[in-house]
């Protein structure tokens, strides 16, 4: 099992036992910031910037039994049902140096309902502990020289967006490092099924 943080960025050591699943849960960051935001963790020469969509973590990366997908997804569909849309505003940057070699983009708003999603997700079939304390966070530079890592705090450090939050997404990691949104689940419907983007409203 792998702990966030510094660990929730890493793109795995190659696939997991048979029967296996590497998943996690997040917030996608909608365009143009998300796009914006990936081409600027590119830019730092982050080899990961491709194979992460930017996001913001509810379940870091976490080994399951493939088995357990339905009743994971069911306990998701069960707390999409129960929320309601919220506004993120992203302002300014921070970083979990020296104790992880993470610098991200902070959130202003939105970090209370963040938490309460992750609360709610962490339990039942995706109950599991955490190295760290949660901190919700948008990760633009991990593992990079610190003269790179000092360039990223300092170019995003007044950095400022804003968005509603429709629902969270379900990933899995490929046997190739990429990240991919397997389901999209909608705050007061639950589940949508594949992602279209219809599921993925305009940023404002």
């Amino acid at each position: 099992m792998v702990t966030d943080r510094a660990a929730a960025e890493a793109p795995g050591t190659g696939a997991p036992p048979a029967g296996v699943r590497m998943i996690g849960v997040a917030i996608s960051i909608p365009d143009p910031y998300g796009a914006m935001l990936q081409g600027k963790r590119a830019s730092f020469g982050d080899p990961l910037a491709g194979a992460i969509p930017t996001h913001i973590t509810l379940l870091p990366p976490t080994e399951v039994d493939g088995a357990m997908l339905d009743a994971i997804e069911a306990h998701l569909l069960d707390i999409a049902r129960a929320e309601r849309p919220f506004h993120i505003r992203l302002h300014g940057s921070g970083t979990f140096r020296p104790v992880s070699p993470v610098v991200f983009v902070a959130l202003d708003e939105g970090i209370d309902d963040c938490e309460r999603l992750q609360t709610k997700i962490l339990s039942g079939p995706l109950a599991r502990p955490l190295e760290y304390p949660y901190h919700p966070h948008v990760t633009i530079a991990h593992h990079l020289p610190d003269r790179v890592m000092d360039r990223a705090y300092e170019e995003l450090a007044g950095y400022t967006a804003g968005f509603e939050v429709w629902g969270f997404s379900l990933y899995e990691h490929g046997e190739d490092g990429v990240w991919r949104p397997q389901r999209d689940f909608v705050f007061g419907v639950g589940g949508a099924g594949p992602r279209t983007e219809d599921d993925c409203p305009t940023a404002s």
